[in-house]
Order: structure tokens, then C-alpha cells, then sequence
């Protein structure tokens, strides 16, 4: 058994290894630039080396020189949650209607070339907000086009934000990805902090 553990101080990848935890489990690892692990160069063995232990929700490091390296194991991104029906959608507004509750719906379509541009970066913003706010996503071409019309979604990607089971506020993906992830985030901080 495989236990994934996704590690990213920096974007840059230097490279993957599979070493052996404390539970026997092997967990796959990318390590990156922005980690300091001594002098040598990135792509040097002094990586495999390293042993990785535990300890409650932190993972930390044991050099080779005995010292202890502590990393927060918050994700860096959070996988869009599929919404697939009329039922589905209905029962995560309903989620929404508790006070202080808010989801993010992301309308998107597989052909749209933006969607799949954006959704990486919707998964990384998701992780900033996560576990507080809940991203979703609807693939317009696996739902009812009742569905589609009833959200009022006419273009893709389609970023709506639903509060006490209303859509507050949208935003239309049309352009560059880090411009629509900076309008998302707007959103976000206008519609949730009133």
C-alpha cells in the first residue's frame, strides 16, 4: 500500500524518491528547491539518505547529522470535488445555507482549454482556504443543460461563489490564469468577510 504525500515549499520540482516511513507504508515524495538539506547539490544522494518520520499531523526530516527539520503537511492544493447531477448540486447548496458556510462552484467543460489551464490553480487556491471553504466542480457536458441554466452559467470557466443557498457573487474565466485565480480570491474575501 501507497501512502501519497504531497510536499511543495517551491515550484520547482528537483525529483521524486520512495523511501520507507516509520509504519511501514512506502510514501512517495517530491522534494524541491526552496527545502534546505545541507551543501551539496539538489540532485545529490545526500536526498535518499534522509529518513522521514510522524510525528502527530507534522512530518519531520532526520538529517544526517541528527538534527530535526519540521514541515507543515497542510496540502498545497485540494482536488476539486466532481458535482455529477441535479441531486448532487442540490444537496451542496444546501450544505451552504448554514451561516458562515460558503462553497466555490467551478463550471467547466473538457473541450474549454482555459478549464483545464485554470483548474490546477483553482486546486491550489482551494488548499489556502481548505478545510473552511469547499471547492466544487460541475463538468457542464456531464449534467442536465436544466442544471447549467438554472446556475445562470452561459460561459467557462464560470467561478461561483453560493452563501445561504444563493449564488453571491461570479466570475467569469476568460482570461489569464493567475488574473482570474487574483478575481476568485477577491471574491472570496469581499462575499466572506461582510
Amino acid at each position: 500500500m501507497l501512502e501519497a504525500v504531497r510536499i511543495y515549499p517551491s515550484s520547482t520540482c528537483l525529483r521524486a524518491i520512495t523511501i520507507p516511513s516509520a509504519s511501514s507504508h512506502k510514501i512517495s515524495l517530491r522534494f524541491f528547491n526552496s527545502l534546505s538539506f545541507g551543501s551539496r547539490s539538489p540532485f545529490s544522494s545526500v536526498y535518499t539518505s534522509r529518513q522521514i518520520r510522524r510525528f502527530g499531523k507534522r512530518l519531520v526530516f532526520l538529517g544526517q547529522e541528527g538534527s530535526l527539520q519540521q514541515l507543515d503537511d497542510s496540502p498545497v492544493s485540494v482536488e476539486l470535488v466532481p458535482i455529477s447531477s441535479e441531486t448532487m448540486f442540490d444537496r451542496v447548496i444546501k450544505e451552504a445555507q448554514k451561516p458562515d458556510d460558503a462553497v466555490v462552484i467551478v463550471w467547466m467543460a473538457n473541450w474549454c482549454r482555459k478549464c483545464v489551464y485554470l483548474k490546477p490553480q483553482l486546486e491550489k487556491l482551494a488548499a489556502e482556504y481548505y478545510p473552511g471553504l469547499r471547492f466544487y466542480h460541475v463538468d457542464v457536458n456531464t449534467v442536465s443543460h436544466k442544471l447549467v441554466e438554472r446556475a445562470g452559467v452561459t460561459r467557462m470557466p464560470t467561478i461561483q461563489l453560493w452563501m445561504k443557498g444563493e449564488k453571491r457573487d461570479e466570475v467569469i474565466g476568460g482570461h489569464k490564469a493567475h488574473l482570474v485565480i487574483n478575481e476568485v480570491r477577491q471574491m472570496i474575501e469581499n462575499e466572506c468577510t461582510q
